[in-house]
């Protein structure tokens, strides 16, 4: 197997994302790697400049590929740019035409990407690290309840809604992002933490009682599960994502009041959430990834 990424190349930040690289690179240039790896498949995870050069590599050389589809962007852009989701989609979906499959994690955005006109699609769910991820080791001592958001802190995420909401107990913010600093300072009761991975990241999720994923965005989320794993029980609204990874199925309360949800999630017994997210195994996402290929025929 062979990975292509930004690092492999020189590039410059996204705009208001530092964090992520675009690649500064030619269809010519990752087709000469492409032909020295000889592949039996080829999947483009984004559509950023480096799946933009592969996506046209393969559409000039008549080579079968699969692409996926992880977040949503068209909504990302318009609440940062307000530039049309008609516009932005009409792009993806330029895009994602010659693909052979278009993988998707949940029905919804199956649903959402057929109202838009893309092509077929195939599911690719997500796994958790339930090892690395799990409940506290014995039982906590009596205290004020913990509310745990975990994500990128920018406009998209809406947390507002989080930071907004009333809740008798404390709230704990886990990420980095373009809000951080102004967030800070217009909520200074709130335990901003910055971005964490590894263990101290699973150690906060571990020692919250309700976890809130105010975002209305996003394709999965996959903190849901990481969450769950950790015994911790989630409040969130019912869009996509949400009612994809929970549903009505009980690790968590879907409400479109969120001060709501938290307080009733407080109840679920954090060993029903650990059972719910065993279900999301690794190798499971693995098999369906590696049955949705388009093999090149040689």
């Amino acid at each position: 197997m062979c990975y292509v990424t930004p690092d492999d190349y020189r590039g410059f930040p996204c705009p208001s994302y530092p964090e992520i690289k675009l690649s500064l690179v030619t269809a010519n240039d990752l087709g000469r790697k492409i032909q020295a790896f000889q592949p039996d498949s080829i999947h483009i995870s984004t559509e950023g400049p480096l799946g933009f050069a592969a996506r046209n590599f393969c559409v000039q050389n008549s080579i079968p590929f699969t692409t996926a589809y992880h977040t949503r962007f068209p909504e990302y852009v318009q609440a940062r740019w307000r530039i049309p989701l008609s516009w932005s989609y009409a792009y993806l979906r330029w895009f994602h035409k010659p693909s052979a499959r278009i993988l998707t994690a949940t029905p919804t955005v199956d649903a959402v990407l057929s109202r838009w006109g893309f092509g077929e699609t195939g599911r690719w769910s997500r796994g958790v690290d339930t090892e690395l991820f799990k409940p506290a080791a014995g039982a906590q001592t009596a205290h004020k309840p913990t509310a745990l958001y975990v994500g990128r802190v920018a406009v998209e995420k809406n947390i507002g809604a989080f930071l907004d909401m009333p809740f008798d107990g404390e709230k704990t913010v886990v990420g980095d992002g373009p809000q951080l600093q102004d967030l800070k300072r217009r909520y200074p009761s709130v335990r901003f933490m910055g971005a964490k991975r590894g263990q101290e990241l699973a150690d906060l999720y571990a020692a919250a009682d309700v976890f809130v994923f105010p975002s209305k965005t996003d394709t999965f989320g996959l903190v849901l599960l990481e969450a769950l794993a950790s015994g911790v029980p989630v409040a969130a609204y019912p869009v996509p994502g949400p009612l994809d990874v929970i549903g009505d199925k009980g690790p968590g309360i879907l409400s479109d009041d969120l001060a709501d949800a938290a307080k009733k999630a407080l109840g679920i017994p954090w060993a029903f959430c650990r059972d719910y997210a065993l279900q999301f195994s690794w190798e499971n996402c693995t098999n369906q990834f590696l049955g949705n290929l388009a093999p090149i025929s040689r």
